[in-house]
């Protein structure tokens, strides 16, 4: 393949103020080549970077997100908002997984002020990997229309994720080791379902439907679920008054 027609991915990178930026600077300072399709926004804390900004960036033709912070522990704010960043990524990845997208397509790292080579290593990795993944839902065997569907259902619920989080999933560990353990195990994924997962689908069913009436069948296609978790969903927003059965068209349809 020619280089003019090589895939150059769209990458937005969201680092902290204080020490990536700083890493960052350092790279360029330095002359450390890394891809030029990466766009880097600072902003004073990897801790203000909210689930919004992420998806945002992802319905707005983004191929991957890179946040950016102050190794652990050594944030310049007493909040210590580089826990509230790994905590916010891991559950981001897990819902991005949940609706067919690679969670790989989502990175967090602790850059310091002085880890210019770092920085531009890390950079130079991401950049390779998200070429190799393709296009954002091409690569996933989602048309735009299914992906922009899938995501506005995810943007939707964020008020009430953020909400679980404080309730549910303020969980607090030492190192990254000890949250990606956690939210891979057995009690993190069923809290993450208890909390994320059942609302999630019902979010999807709920913007598939605002498209056309659908039956059963069709929607447990596109969300990748059983008739029968379908049918939970689905009984369990017609008792909300979400979603009514349509006796004329024999499929269910928004109230």
């Amino acid at each position: 393949m020619s280089a003019e027609l090589a895939f150059k991915p769209r990458i937005l990178g969201i680092i902290c103020n204080w020490c990536c930026y700083g890493g960052a600077d350092l790279a360029g300072v330095s002359r450390f080549q890394y891809p030029p399709y990466i766009r880097l926004i600072r902003v004073m804390c990897s801790g203000r970077v909210e689930m919004e900004h992420i998806l945002r960036a992802f319905s707005n033709g983004q191929d991957a997100v890179f946040i950016g912070g102050c190794h652990l522990s050594d944030c310049h704010y007493n909040t210590e908002g580089n826990y509230d960043a790994i905590r916010m990524v891991s559950i981001c990845k897990k819902i991005l997984e949940r609706i067919g997208m690679n969670p790989e397509r989502l990175r967090l790292e602790w850059v310091s002020a002085g880890e210019g080579i770092r920085f531009a290593n890390i950079m130079n990795e991401f950049g390779r990997e998200i070429e190799r993944l393709g296009p954002l839902g091409k690569s996933e065997g989602m048309d735009e229309k299914t992906l922009k569907s899938k995501l506005e259902a995810v943007t939707k619920l964020v008020p009430y994720i953020k909400l679980v989080d404080i309730e549910r999933l303020r969980v607090r560990f030492k190192t990254d080791e000890e949250y990606s353990e956690f939210f891979s195990s057995g009690e993190g994924n069923r809290l993450f379902e208890e909390t994320v997962g059942e609302k999630l689908a019902d979010s999807q069913i709920i913007a598939l439907l605002r498209e056309r009436p659908l039956v059963t069948g069709e929607i447990a296609k596109v969300l990748d679920l059983t008739p029968s978790d379908v049918s939970r969903h689905l009984n369990n927003s017609i008792r909300h008054g979400l979603v009514r059965y349509d006796e004329g068209l024999k499929c269910y349809a928004l109230a």
